[in-house]
């Protein structure tokens, strides 16, 4: 017996799509894949979700959500999806996980980006303790101390100017002596007094305090190799997001950077019945607001598939 909807992933865009699905008695399965609750069970408190003036912990807004699906009928099932496959003749799909198969009328792909990191000794324990990949969501948390950003690029560019809001100093770390950002970006972001570049250099260590937050980065020189401490309450990576996408093969069509790309204006990819919503398919905001959007549309649209066939 196929599923009616079966959702990839378990963030905002996953849960609101489960939401929405089993409001309309779709019995909506979710399969959660390994980061039950995506990017926000790293940060630690969400100030700018709709509805908490005072502000919620992320794993507290993810545990709310899911309980708010199951509360309308939503199962969850806790595997990593391998593939996912159409078959032409029944319209149907075939997602296989490491333990088993499923079919769906409708697949939602909500499996989120993940964002780059260095890959530096201790760095997994620091997310969210000092740590991010995300200057929209933390950096109102950095009033009046010096913080970094770590990247070239016109992201790592607008993250830096964006944090000089709130940031006594903004260092810009980058291991090149140029920024890879465009002239009019580069240009605007050096003429910015409260951000001072760091060039030719690469952190390659954290210094922490009593309460394990970060108090400073380890900073290694790429022409020389010598080292220098930089004291800092947080550092902001901005060298890119990888979309999880890679599972589904030839079912969509991608842009440069692996974010799968959608019928615009909606959230239908290429192969009917597939949708992809929150961040596997947004290279631009990246919001846990804009990724519940999201998910709400692919599951009217699912909907309306399942209607139409």
């Amino acid at each position: 017996m196929s599923e009616n909807v079966i959702i990839i992933g378990a963030g905002c865009a996953g849960y609101t799509a489960a939401i929405y699905t089993a409001r309309a008695n779709l019995t909506p399965l979710v399969i959660t894949g390994s980061q039950i609750g995506g990017q926000l069970t790293t940060t630690t408190e969400v100030e700018n979700f709709p509805g908490f003036p005072e502000g919620i912990m992320g794993p507290d807004l993810m545990f709310r959500m899911q309980e708010q699906a199951e509360k309308f009928g939503t199962r969850f099932a806790y595997e990593d999806v391998i593939s996912v496959i159409k078959d032409e003749s029944t319209g149907l799909f075939t997602i296989k996980t490491s333990s088993q198969e499923y079919q769906s009328k409708t697949v939602i792909v909500a499996t989120g980006a993940s964002a780059r990191y260095p890959d530096i000794e201790g760095e997994e324990k620091l997310i969210g303790h000092g740590l991010t990949a995300c200057a929209t969501c933390d950096g109102a948390f950095y009033r009046d101390v010096p913080v970094a950003v770590v990247g070239g690029g016109d992201s790592a560019c607008e993250e830096a100017a964006f944090l000089t809001r709130f940031a006594s100093k903004v260092y810009l770390i980058h291991r090149r002596d140029t920024l890879r950002a465009s002239r009019i970006m580069a240009e605007r972001t050096l003429a910015n007094e409260k951000i001072t570049p760091v060039w030719n250099s690469v952190i390659s260590g954290y210094i922490t305090d009593d309460k394990g937050e970060v108090d400073g980065a380890i900073l290694t020189d790429t022409r020389t190799g010598a080292t220098s401490e930089l004291p800092l309450k947080c550092v902001f990576m901005a060298i890119g997001h990888t979309p999880n996408s890679s599972f589904l093969g030839d079912l969509v069509d991608r842009d440069s950077a692996g974010y799968i790309m959608r019928t615009p204006g909606l959230m239908a990819t290429k192969t009917p019945g597939l949708f992809a919503a929150g961040d596997v398919a947004d290279p631009h905001y990246r919001q846990a607001i804009s990724s519940a959007g999201m998910g709400c549309s692919a599951a009217i649209e699912a909907e309306r598939y399942i209607m139409g066939h």
